[in-house]
């Protein structure tokens, strides 16, 4: 990976459809993965290179922008918008079929795992004024042998009339929705990046005619939910069980999903091995299924080698294994057990900080009980005017606890509006 200005160039990768020619067309805005920070709207990749160089970064590189490890949003990747998707300007008839405007498609991969991203793909394309065949064998992507899948998703970042849209959640961002004090489950969090892509779309200035979705819950409820939403725009939504098994677009948006899962997965860059971690098994986690005796043994070996934080952000702390195995639950050697006893508590993992440590040792404060107020300043006796009077001052500066040094946190000495 390189650095150019405030560009990412990347090398040609067999597993990505990237470019032959790795130059500054193959360059894009790392910025680009992520919302405006004034008008919140996604922005498209300028041309398919730079659309091939970005995915090749989420995908091989694993690139992940930093605030989606911390607070915001994971990456999504509007790929460069097709001519011929684009309304026709010579036509002025609104119900010609050229200006009907793209059918689309969405679908999910990789929503019940306990490692690594769930996905979520779109596809579009404009069903009369495409000007190459759009291949014939989409279908399920659960249904396609791996081969098959991966040679349509190379078809889909060259196919000239086809746009698609990545957006990739991180277990980061699902454990931190999950884990608040007010959870933002799994089924929100899918209908908000379903809607978020759709949204990317129409403001590359993009007309939808109908939008087929594979449904997360009641798809009923789920259609009426996105007729509020997109009021006004005269997109006819077409929400279905098993939608990525009737409709191409749909099934497209499948393949995009689940080969953009699977190529981050078998990728993916540990971002805690900047401080000494290195997982034990590498990456010998299988599917990353619960179910999945290789994932089980993997969080067996990897549970609390990454402390003080239990597991690397590659893991889904919000999910029931997760949680088991670092203690909230039963032991350790009942995950993936069937015949465990649900009810057996697990015991918590002893991380020392060293805050506690001190607090222990000091006998002044009196040794692990709560710190009194006194305890954060000394009185003195100051001499004026004749008078001695008692003046309370803070207490000397403690020195930073080393974790703090050990994860590169600084203090933050000013806001930006």
């Amino acid at each position: 990976m390189t650095m150019i200005a405030n560009k990412v160039t990347f090398e040609a990768d067999a597993s990505i459809d990237t470019p032959s020619d790795a130059t500054s067309s193959s360059s894009f805005d790392p910025a680009s993965l992520l919302p405006s920070p004034t008008t919140g709207k996604s922005t498209p990749q300028p041309n398919r290179s730079a659309t091939k160089a970005a995915l090749h970064a989420l995908l091989t590189e694993t690139l992940r922008p930093s605030p989606c490890n911390i607070f915001g949003s994971g990456p999504l990747l509007v790929s460069d918008i097709p001519p011929s998707a684009k309304p026709s300007s010579n036509d002025s008839s609104s119900n010609s079929s050229s200006n009907r405007g793209v059918i689309m498609g969405i679908d999910e991969a990789g929503r019940g795992p306990a490692l690594g991203p769930m996905t979520y793909g779109a596809a579009y394309w404009h069903p009369t004024q495409s000007t190459n065949p759009i291949p014939p064998d989409f279908n399920d992507s659960k249904q396609l042998t791996a081969e098959k899948r991966q040679g349509l998703f190379t078809q889909i970042q060259s196919h000239p009339d086809i746009g698609f849209v990545l957006r990739v959640i991180h277990a980061s961002e699902i454990s931190r929705n999950m884990m608040r004090k007010s959870p933002y489950n799994l089924n929100a969090m899918s209908h908000d990046c379903a809607m978020e892509m759709i949204w990317a779309v129409l403001h590359a200035g993009i007309t939808i005619d109908t939008c087929y979705v594979d449904t997360v819950g009641m798809p009923d409820a789920y259609r009426q939910k996105l007729d509020r939403v997109f009021e006004g725009h005269n997109i006819t939504f077409v929400v279905e069980k098993k939608a990525d098994a009737k409709y191409a677009p749909c099934s497209a948006a499948s393949v995009v999903a689940k080969e953009s899962r699977d190529a981050i997965v078998s990728n993916w860059k540990w971002t805690e091995m900047l401080n000494g971690y290195t997982p034990q098994n590498g990456h010998e986690f299988g599917s990353g299924y619960p179910s999945d005796p290789k994932c089980v043994s993997w969080m067996k070996s990897e549970c609390n080698v990454d402390t003080p934080f239990g597991f690397p952000d590659f893991v889904r702390f919000s999910w029931g294994p997760t949680r088991k195995l670092l203690g909230d639950g039963p032991t350790a050697d009942d995950v993936g057990n069937k015949n465990s006893n649900t009810n057996d508590r697990g015991k918590h993992p002893i991380v020392k900080w060293e805050a506690d440590e001190e607090d222990e040792t000091n006998t002044d404060n009196g040794g692990g009980r709560q710190s009194s107020m006194q305890s954060f300043v000394v009185t003195k006796r100051v001499e004026g005017n004749g008078q001695k009077t008692a003046v309370m001052q803070p207490q000397r500066k403690k020195a930073r606890l080393a974790i703090f040094h050990e994860m590169g946190v600084s203090k933050v000495a000013a806001f930006a509006e």
